[in-house]
């Protein structure tokens, strides 16, 4: 008799343990499927100027394929601005140099090739490339160039550069302040002219997507366009979002850094899922580290939440 429990609880226990990633789904859409739906539906009107602030090459992606793809559909125009180039990832730098201690100049030179990697995720969204910003400020540096740096130029821990050294970039030259960096978001806006932009929530947990909430409500706030302004979350805390990997079927839910935001849901179709998952490949050096993070945000739907003054 005690052989026969011992044989079941066996049995039950490699069940889960081969089922589990299956049973985390199940679990996970019962969950937050009636809840997500539940969320009112957002969707751009026809002709909306769309302008996407993006910290670093893949928030795009990882934020608003679908939306990109939407605006498009419906006669509109997008534009996409880089804060930076992603060149404080030592993670990454070691990975595409293949060395365990990644120098200024291998960080300098993951810059461009992720910059590159960005131009391809536009083709692939059907974003032309005179519709491209790369600003080219430092990564890691955006919160202190917004809060001690803004007169005084912030130097990379990672590059050793003081000031915007690469080419394509707006302000070649410009000093790494937050007064410089404010100039080139206003040049960015007055080119645009969005309707819609699309910005990082201050609730993110990194710093440069903080910063750049911070800059745009700065900036739209000082244009009396606070209305345009919507917030996207990439870093939402406590593994946000689960499960990770591939998962186009399941809903995504707001995350818990954010739960407080008035989030609007972006229904995707297949076609438009497909299209992001190509979009965030072109960002070849990121999922060759963080693939099954970034798969995890291709889902049902896209998550954006319109300003609202606080109380």
């Amino acid at each position: 008799m005690r052989l026969g429990w011992l044989a079941l609880l066996i049995g039950i226990g490699l069940f889960l343990a081969i089922n589990a990633p299956w049973i985390t789904q199940q679990a996970y859409a019962l969950y937050y499927r009636s809840r997500v739906a539940s969320l009112p539906a957002f969707s751009p009107p026809p002709g909306t100027r769309l302008l996407v602030l993006a910290p670093h090459p893949d928030d795009e992606s990882l934020c608003c394929a679908g939306l990109i793809q939407k605006v498009l559909q419906g006669g509109g125009q997008v534009y996409l601005a880089w804060m930076t180039l992603g060149d404080g990832f030592q993670w990454d730098a070691a990975l595409l140099h293949r060395t365990l201690r990644p120098t200024p100049k291998d960080l300098q030179a993951l810059a461009l090739a992720r910059e590159k990697e960005a131009k391809a995720a536009a083709r692939t969204l059907g974003v032309p490339e005179g519709h491209l910003y790369f600003l080219g400020y430092p990564d890691r540096g955006l919160l202190p160039m917004f809060l001690e740096h803004f007169y005084t130029p912030y130097r990379s821990r990672a590059t050793g550069l003081s000031g915007v050294a690469y080419e394509g970039t707006l302000s070649p030259g410009a000093p790494y302040t937050g007064e410089a960096w404010e100039e080139d978001l206003r040049r960015v806006l007055k080119e645009a002219a969005p309707t819609l932009v699309l910005a990082p929530a201050p609730e993110d947990a990194h710093p440069d997507h903080r910063a750049t909430g911070y800059m745009a409500l700065r900036l739209l706030g000082e244009m009396g366009a606070l209305d345009r302004l919507y917030f996207y979350v990439v870093h939402g805390g406590l593994e946000w979002p689960l499960p990770k990997g591939f998962h186009p079927g399941l809903p995504l839910e707001p995350p818990p850094r954010g739960r407080h935001l008035p989030w609007r849901r972006l229904d995707l179709t297949p076609e438009e899922e497909q299209a992001k998952l190509q979009a965030l490949k072109a960002h070849r050096s990121q999922m060759e580290l963080l693939g099954r993070f970034m798969e995890a945000f291709v889902r049902k739907n896209e998550l954006l939440a319109p300003y609202a003054p606080p109380p």
